[in-house]
């Protein structure tokens, strides 16, 4: 998968992109990441990207052109499945939506500053808008980084054990069950027995009812008229 990210601030992708999974993405050649300088598209002698707002609003968009132009110029050079605009004003992403951006080949995101972008871009470009919460961040730059670290972990080679993304939360429309690690018993403090029991039904039985108890409690809008909700007995 190749991403193309159009920002005005390039640096900021330079911590969340140099760890973890995202670096294990592209070091493996599973994933390219791309970023633009939009600065690097204007045509104006100080490079300046924003204008005032027509009608006298405060603050500052950022302007049509050098957008349009980094676009253009991308789609000259290979076809892309989405182009994905990062606000507060678009569709929530959840784990469905990732699970299905992860299957494209090719993605540009662009992330906003300042009061948004012209409208035009959205109107004649962009085929998706997102948004990570209903809160209100400086830019659309750190969604980016969240939507891409959300997308590139379900790309299979990725995780060193494929089949985690499958226990996550919200992939089977539960939240995860609680987790334990080495000692089972640390200061009187143990894990459940049936976790070290060996029985794999029984295993199974527990995660799937701590995980059912779990989102009742947390995430009750979760559970659906429609979806099961009844506990596996053991």
């Amino acid at each position: 998968m190749r991403i193309d990210i159009l920002t005005i601030f390039p640096g900021m992708f330079e911590g969340p992109f140099n760890h973890s999974i995202i670096k294990r993405a592209v070091e493996k050649g599973h994933a390219e990441i791309v970023i633009h300088n939009i600065r690097d598209y204007s045509t104006n002698k100080h490079r300046n990207v924003d204008d005032y707002v027509y009608g006298g609003s405060a603050g500052m968009v950022m302007m049509i052109q050098p957008i349009a132009d980094c676009i253009d110029k991308l789609m000259a050079e290979r076809v892309y499945n989405e182009i994905i605009f990062l606000t507060p004003d678009g569709q929530l992403l959840d784990q469905g939506l990732s699970n299905q951006l992860s299957l494209n080949e090719n993605i540009i995101m662009l992330c906003g500053h300042y009061k948004g972008i012209d409208e035009r871009i959205r109107e004649h470009y962009i085929t998706r808008e997102l948004s990570i919460g209903d809160y209100v961040l400086s830019g659309g730059e750190l969604a980016a980084a969240v939507l891409t670290d959300s997308i590139l972990r379900l790309i299979p080679g990725v995780l060193s054990d494929e089949t985690s993304a499958l226990s996550d939360s919200f992939q089977d429309g539960l939240l995860s069950p609680p987790v334990y690690t080495r000692p089972s018993d640390y200061q009187g403090w143990k894990v459940p027995d049936v976790l070290l029991s060996g029985n794999e039904k029984e295993i199974k039985a527990w995660n799937y009812n701590k995980a059912l108890e779990r989102t009742r409690v947390r995430r009750p809008g979760m559970l659906g008229d429609n979806k099961q909700t009844d506990s596996q007995e053991l």
